[in-house]
């Protein structure tokens, strides 16, 4: 690596915002990686029964997609908007900032999320904290109750993560779809081929999405990303599953190349050149969001066909007759098959 700042960090290694006997919770902010920039992750494990209390984000959307299990996600949103839905394995949800929002683990295994926020500093609000801000005369006359009903409130801190008492209850409406949810892996990937795939989970199948879209990005030991850029969104990766090496370029001409292994998290910023490519026979799935509800990019292979071969032959400072024979390419095809040898 020889850039200053660092594109990668470590999401289950990184220091845990919150911990106790009933889960987890990760987060890689700009306080921690701080090339991050409107973007942030947060990882959150939660054991059988356990209980991610109700909260709201402050100042950001968010997405978040279910690595393991199974959870209930209950919403109050802007305008009375209420909501209660199952995400399982592979699905991804969304909540919009200042919803109301609580996550529970209704599998019998533990559960994993994976959620992007729109702000790389982010903060929230508790129930707990905001029914400890208010007295018990203020409590009562809000629910036309007596003060001493809220008695037994000891107004202390949240616990973020709790355990619930007894089975769990889960509305028979949970079942039914919800714009709020998006079944990303049973998804016809719209890009496949015999050495990757890609599934989107952006505003084109999506109508929820304002400020937040994901790919499920997958290349086989045969495949690789292609050298490519996106103009107008950044991108924040999670390695799921697999090893992969990328390299990125800097505008200061500086150049950094990672070892990206399950669990760490990359940031490249907006029209940063970059490529990823597998290591390893088991290829690698990603998880990659962006700062834009339809992302696009730029790829090295359609660049070759924008300009005519005198141009390059003069931009290169190579004869025209050494250019190599570049193929025709008026779509880019976002993953490519990888044919030579890997790089030392």
């Amino acid at each position: 690596m020889s850039g200053k700042v660092a594109h990668v960090g470590s999401l289950v290694d990184s220091e845990p915002v919150f911990e106790n006997e009933f889960g987890i919770i990760n987060q890689l902010a700009a306080s921690s990686l701080p090339i991050l920039s409107g973007m942030s992750l947060k990882r959150i494990s939660l054991a059988p029964g356990a209980i991610r209390e109700p909260q709201w984000n402050v100042n950001a959307n968010q997405i978040a997609y279910v690595v393991a299990g199974t959870v209930l996600v209950s919403l109050l949103g802007n305008g009375d908007s209420f909501a209660s839905f199952v995400v399982k394995t592979g699905q991804i949800y969304h909540v919009e900032s200042g919803a109301i929002y609580h996550i529970e683990n209704v599998g019998e295994g533990n559960a994993e999320i994976i959620a992007a926020l729109r702000t790389d500093q982010p903060e929230h609000f508790s129930l707990q904290d905001s029914f400890s801000a208010m007295t018990n005369a203020v409590l009562g006359n809000t629910y036309d109750l007596p003060s001493d009903a809220f008695a037994a409130f000891d107004r202390h801190h949240s616990a973020q993560i709790v355990r619930r008492n007894g089975p769990a209850r889960i509305p028979d409406s949970a079942g039914l779809p919800n714009a709020r949810l998006f079944d990303v892996d049973a998804q016809a990937a719209p890009l496949s081929y015999e050495y990757g795939w890609a599934r989107f989970a952006r505003k084109q199948y999506w109508a929820a999405l304002e400020d937040l879209s994901m790919y499920s990005l997958a290349c086989h030991d045969d495949g690789m990303r292609e050298p490519h850029w996106h103009p107008v969104t950044a991108e924040l990766g999670y390695v799921h599953k697999g090893h992969a090496k990328m390299r990125v370029l800097s505008p200061d001409g500086s150049l950094d190349e990672y070892l990206l292994e399950p669990g760490q998290a990359y940031f490249i910023p907006r029209a940063y050149p970059h490529h990823i490519e597998t290591l390893g026979e088991d290829g690698f799935q990603f998880l990659i969001f962006f700062d834009q509800p339809m992302p696009a990019d730029i790829g090295y292979r359609a660049t070759a066909s924008a300009f005519t071969r005198e141009v390059l032959s003069a931009a290169f400072g190579v004869p025209e007759r050494e250019l190599p024979a570049f193929p025709f390419t008026p779509m880019d095809p976002l993953i490519v098959s990888r044919t030579n040898p890997r790089d030392a």
